[in-house]
């Protein structure tokens, strides 16, 4: 039986999750700047991809509160204060947060929607959780590329890599320090295989 939606924690939990995604979405737009500052642009391009998905995940959350609309819901909950400058700080602060999303708090808002009658909104959290399970894995792989310092460097001659600035692609085990084609730094660079589109096979 569904319990009353304003007595529900539930409703808590929506808020606290809403909160949650809005401030995710703040710490990954500063990461951005911060790459950006340090001309790692596929880094900051990375950042600013999964900030406006935690964005769309806050949306998501709000219009659940619908039934709330007029009131104010007090939460409690502890939050990040990952104020780093370091790349590798910042990316391995957020692995760690979408890991904890993914393992322990969406799904304990999950069962407790479940258990009080909201499948809905149950639904909603598990696949949310998904979606910052992938995050975490992002956000591991390039934590691991810098650790090992293979951000820009690939054991393999015929690696391709794609300029984000203009889209020239270069064969080789690291992406040439300047793009032939536009100038664009180093660091507009990534692995072909990550970047959105560039598959022609439909």
């Amino acid at each position: 039986m569904q319990v009353n939606f304003d007595e529900s924690q539930t409703r808590v939990n929506l808020m606290r999750a809403f909160a949650g995604e809005c401030q995710a979405r703040q710490r990954y737009y500063q990461a951005a700047l911060i790459a950006q500052k340090q001309k790692l642009v596929s880094i900051e391009r990375m950042f600013r991809f999964t900030a406006e998905q935690e964005e769309r995940h806050a949306m998501v959350f709000w219009k659940q509160l619908k039934e709330s609309a007029g009131g104010n819901i007090d939460i409690s909950a502890g939050f990040p204060a990952d104020v780093y400058e370091d790349m590798q700080q910042l990316i391995d602060a957020s692995a760690d947060e979408e890991e904890k999303e993914y393992s322990i708090v969406y799904p304990d808002f999950a069962r407790i929607a479940a258990d009080e009658g909201f499948t809905d909104i149950a639904s909603k959290f598990r696949m949310v959780a998904e979606i910052e399970n992938n995050h975490n894995t992002r956000f591991r792989y390039y934590g691991d590329l810098m650790r090992s310092g293979k951000l820009f460097r690939a054991d393999d001659t015929g690696q391709t890599w794609i300029c984000l600035n203009c889209g020239h692609i270069h064969t080789g085990s690291e992406p040439p320090q300047e793009c032939p084609v536009c100038r664009a730094a180093q660091g507009y660079f990534i692995r072909e295989y990550e970047a959105a589109f560039t598959s022609s096979e439909m």
